[in-house]
């Protein structure tokens, strides 16, 4: 939409409600009046509905760093039953989720999330439009029926856009121009990634440098370093890494405006297995670029098994059961991967722009 400023808007429409009053009788000076209610009809609408937060620089908003993707959740749709839990996390027959207030898909779930969702979906079609809606809106009407009756092999935790095509693995040419501009920067997402982990800690007593977290793991250790999590840039991060940071802004389908976009390096020791889980939605292809990839490292997504390779994108549906490991020996290092999250290829231009505003972060 074009941009107009303000006080460019008010002497337009100043100068139409001039005109009307010189020409009360005529057909244009209604004419002109309507036109400029339009134009700051238009205009209020653009305000109101921002643009990525990519195109801007970087957030000053408080940052959420919790949960994220790196949350783990129970293939289970329904209740937690009995379980071990072990700091934040609870376990359930060999399965884990997180618990975290500050998660999106750990805190918003349920009857009453429907309901939000619906009303949302309302507000934005009076705002807005109905065209195109009609997935989305069958989707948000039927969603705990979606979620609950789904195979145990893809079951999203949070949103199911139904009649989507699925597979646990995609090819290349899923999202082409994105995967090659991944691939083209390896060397600078390698080098930077490099620059933040061999960073000193990030007070006395951590072993991590400033920006990781660490999440719960039944064995080894899995770190993340997050630029974007659930759709809110992370300031500080961000500015650590300048060279990743301009990638996501010329990315065409990054997620960079609602909850279930993320983007991070992410670490994984040797003897580390990430356990298996669900992601919140159908609607996204994760991708990971293969960092470092020592040997006896494998991701498996609805039972089929995967490698990385060093350079290489390796696209994937993550509201499939997946798990990871890095079997190797100490001495190969660890698996570390550039992992951002794209628009599925067949949602459409409408149903994105609506789904953003659904799911806003804060919403």
């Amino acid at each position: 939409m074009m941009e107009w400023s303000l006080e460019w808007v008010r002497e337009m429409v100043a100068g139409g409600m001039q005109s009307m009053r010189e020409c009360e009788s005529s057909a244009f000076g209604t004419a002109m009046c309507l036109l400029l209610l339009f134009v700051w009809y238009c205009y209020r609408v653009g305000r109101e509905h921002s643009s990525s937060p990519l195109r801007g620089g970087y957030s000053t908003e408080p940052s959420r760093v919790g949960g994220a993707a790196g949350g783990l959740l129970s293939p289970e749709g329904g209740g937690r039953g009995n379980g071990r839990q072990v700091s934040g996390v609870e376990e359930q027959n060999g399965f884990a989720y997180c618990q975290s207030t500050e998660c999106f898909r750990c805190s918003h779930t349920g009857e009453g999330l429907n309901q939000r969702l619906y009303h949302s979906l309302q507000d934005y079609a009076k705002r807005y439009t109905w065209s195109g809606m009609g997935r989305v809106h069958k989707g948000v009407r039927d969603q705990g029926r979606y979620l609950t009756s789904r195979p145990t092999i893809q079951r999203p935790e949070v949103f199911f856009l139904p009649d989507l095509p699925s597979a646990p693995f995609f090819s290349r040419d899923a999202q082409k121009h994105d995967v090659e501009l991944l691939e083209r920067s390896f060397p600078a997402l390698l080098a930077e990634f490099e620059n933040i982990y061999q960073h000193p800690p990030a007070r006395a007593g951590s072993a991590l440098p400033p920006g990781w977290k660490t999440n719960t793991t039944p064995h080894g250790q899995w770190w993340t370093f997050y630029l974007v999590n659930q759709g809110t840039p992370l300031a500080l991060n961000a500015r650590r890494c300048p060279r990743a940071w301009r990638v996501l802004g010329q990315l065409r389908t990054f997620i960079a405006n609602n909850v279930f976009g993320n983007a991070c390096f992410s670490v994984l020791t040797p003897g580390a297995l990430i356990a298996e889980h669900y992601g919140p939605t159908n609607v996204r292809v994760r991708c990971h670029l293969g960092l470092k990839v020592p040997p006896s490292c494998e991701l498996v997504v609805g039972g089929e098994p995967q490698c990385w390779s060093e350079g290489s994108c390796l696209l994937f549906d993550d509201s499939f059961l997946h798990r990871a490991f890095h079997e190797g020996s100490p001495e190969d290092g660890p698996r570390v991967v550039f992992m951002v999250d794209l628009w599925h290829p067949n949602v459409a231009a409408a149903e994105r722009q609506a789904l953003d505003y659904i799911f806003t972060p804060g919403r």
